[in-house]
Parts: C-alpha cells; sequence; structure tokens
C-alpha cells in the first residue's frame, strides 16, 4: 500500500494476548487465539505474514471496532503482505488480529504496514486461561446450519473460529483476558486423543509449552510461566482421552486405568496450582457428546485434591446436547452458564 510507514511487530505498542514468541524476526503463534491488540489513528492497514501450514485452509481472524472478518493465508511458509483495511474513517480504530485455528497452522506476523499512528490499547486486568481440547478452541464453531448434528463431511478448518469458543466468550462476558492453551483432538497422555496422528501428543507434554508442536517454526520450545498468571484457569479435557489408535480403547471403568488417568491429570493440575498460586481451577467437560463416566471421574479428581480453588463444574446439558462439535449458539450456551458460575464465585476471584 502506499504511503504506509511499516512497524515491526515487536513494536512496543502492540499488545499481544496468548503464548507468542515476541522477538526482532517476530510474533510467532502457535494456539488459537492468540492475538495482537492496538489503536490505529490512521486510514489503512496490511500485516506481513508468514504462514507455516501442517493441514487445512489456513486462515486469520481480524476486529476493527467491533467487527470481525477473516482472511485467507498462504501456504509456501514466505513472508506475504495481506491487506486488512483500506479507506478507514478518520480517527481511532481498535484492531485486534487473531489466530482463528489450532496446530493445522503455525504463524509469525513480520510487522504491519499503516497508513497512520499505531496506539497502544489497554488490556483488562482480569486474566483467564481455558486448558482443553478442539470445542475449547472454536473448531467447527462456525457451522451454524449443523447445530445439534454431526460434523460435515468436509469442512477443512474452514469453520474453526477460536473467537466464537465459549472460552473467550465467557473471557468477554467477564471482561478478562483470555490465554486459550487448548488443541482440538488432546488428551491427557501422549500415544492417546487424536492430536498429532501418528505420534500422538497429550496435554502432558504441551500443557508447559510455547510451541507445542515439531512442525512449528523453531520447534517444540518451553513456555514461561511467569509472563502470564491467570486469575481463573478452566480444564476442559476428558473428551477425547478414550481413543487409542490400533488398540482397545481405554477404559474409565477400569479400576487401573481410571486410577492411571485421574494421576496424569492430577499431575497437571498440581504443576498449575503450584505455578499460579492464587488462582481458581475449574474442572469441565463441554456439550458434546460423551460417557458421563468421564465426568465422575473429574469429580472423584476435584474432591481428591481437597482444595476449595479446584471445583467441578456441569453444565445443564453436559456430554448430552450435540454429536459433533458445538456450533456458536451452543457456545453462547456455554459461556452463558460458565459465566454465572463463575460471577457466583464473587469478586475475590479477581484478586492478585
Amino acid at each position: 500500500m502506499e504511503n504506509c510507514i511499516f512497524i515491526p511487530a515487536n513494536d512496543k505498542r502492540i499488545k499481544y494476548i496468548g503464548r507468542v514468541a515476541v522477538s526482532a524476526d517476530g510474533a510467532g503463534m502457535y494456539w488459537a487465539g492468540s492475538s495482537a491488540e492496538f489503536c490505529l489513528k490512521g486510514t489503512a492497514l496490511s500485516a506481513v505474514i508468514r504462514n507455516r501450514r501442517c493441514y487445512g485452509k489456513n486462515s486469520i481472524g481480524v476486529v476493527i471496532d467491533g467487527a470481525e472478518s477473516k482472511f485467507d493465508l498462504p501456504d509456501g511458509g514466505e513472508d506475504a503482505e495481506i491487506i486488512i483495511a483500506e479507506g478507514l474513517s478518520e480517527g481511532e480504530h481498535r484492531i485486534s488480529l487473531f489466530k482463528r485455528q489450532g496446530a493445522c497452522h503455525a504463524m509469525t506476523i513480520v510487522g504491519f504496514y499503516v497508513r497512520g499512528e499505531l496506539l497502544e490499547v489497554a488490556l483488562p486486568e482480569r486474566r483467564m486461561e481455558f486448558f482443553g481440547d478442539s470445542v475449547t478452541t472454536g473448531e467447527v464453531a462456525e457451522a451454524i446450519e449443523y447445530v445439534g448434528k454431526s460434523d460435515p463431511e468436509w469442512n477443512d478448518a474452514i469453520y474453526d473460529n477460536s473467537r466464537r469458543s465459549y472460552s473467550f466468550q465467557t473471557a468477554r462476558n467477564l471482561g478478562a483476558v483470555c490465554h486459550c492453551t487448548a488443541q482440538g483432538g488432546i488428551a491427557v497422555f501422549d500415544g492417546t486423543g487424536y492430536f498429532h496422528a501418528p505420534d500422538y501428543i497429550g496435554m502432558e507434554s504441551a500443557y508447559d509449552k510455547l510451541c507445542y508442536f515439531p512442525e512449528g517454526e523453531g520447534g517444540v520450545t518451553k513456555w514461561d510461566f511467569s509472563r502470564f498468571t491467570p486469575h481463573v484457569a478452566v480444564i476442559a479435557i476428558g473428551q477425547n482421552d478414550p481413543h487409542r489408535e490400533g488398540k482397545p480403547d481405554n477404559n474409565i471403568y477400569d479400576a487401573e486405568y481410571r486410577r492411571k488417568w485421574k494421576d496424569g491429570y492430577k499431575a497437571i493440575l498440581s504443576d498449575l496450582m503450584e505455578k499460579y498460586p492464587r488462582a481458581q481451577f475449574i474442572l469441565i467437560t463441554t456439550l458434546l457428546m460423551h460417557d458421563p463416566e468421564w465426568d465422575r471421574a473429574i469429580d472423584e479428581i476435584a474432591a481428591e485434591m481437597n482444595s476449595d480453588r479446584v471445583r467441578h463444574f456441569l453444565f445443564t446439558r453436559n456430554g448430552a446436547a450435540t454429536p459433533g462439535h458445538p456450533r456458536t449458539p451452543e457456545h453462547v450456551e456455554m459461556a452463558e452458564e460458565l459465566t454465572a458460575f463463575i460471577s457466583s464465585l464473587g469478586d475475590k476471584v479477581w484478586r492478585d
């Protein structure tokens, strides 16, 4: 675009939400919902993005003054300029550029071309983090015509939208920043679930990572937990855990496996409780149909943790609403119920 200036991604006026690797080379994004936040006092904006495709059709989401749109990303791994907006009205515009999808791609924001001036924005003081699977990342959420039905046979990630997920909707309802440490298909243990076949990666190997899959630029990297401490952490794992490729499904009714699974879940939870010593933890599954015995095992986990910082929450239609991924209206339903539950805990949960 003409008459524009280049702003590198590590400019201090740009605020990042999520586990983002910010350096002089750009801002690397891996987890769904990671975003760049700023204000543009000007009329035009483009983004220079380097996209590393793993599968599916990749796109980014953009919100300008509350209006959401999406832009397709190239596959080649080369720097590409994407025109976000031209002919904006004079004045200030609130901008959010966010990662709609999970590990189907990794992307690096190299910088922005702007016609005008970049301004810093203030982020909410309340902080939330969601650990979960595809429902938490908003996979297939935009397939509105499939409410209460199985997923469309072909979607190629085009209906994925992290911003539509109950996680981000709940955070917006509560006026909080949201980190989404979630990935479609993930289970507690490596070798189970559906994520990253045939070398399945579990939450036990992902929850403490910045880049959590080897195809990301630079490979798997650790996360520095000192960079973000939530007031409320939601853990939504258990949907994919029965699956083991080529073997009988994991049986939550089997006493030995049940003990093993709960111990693995509690190991993650205990480590997070140590890293977030004042956070409130809420354990959930979602409206996606599943055996309620997994919820009973989670209820046991909450009791065995014996802490007033750990609670188990069930939605009204928990595990019984839809055979496919929840769509936007069902995410609204979950967000409203979870918002009401967290609000019932009082303002004390938001104290540092």
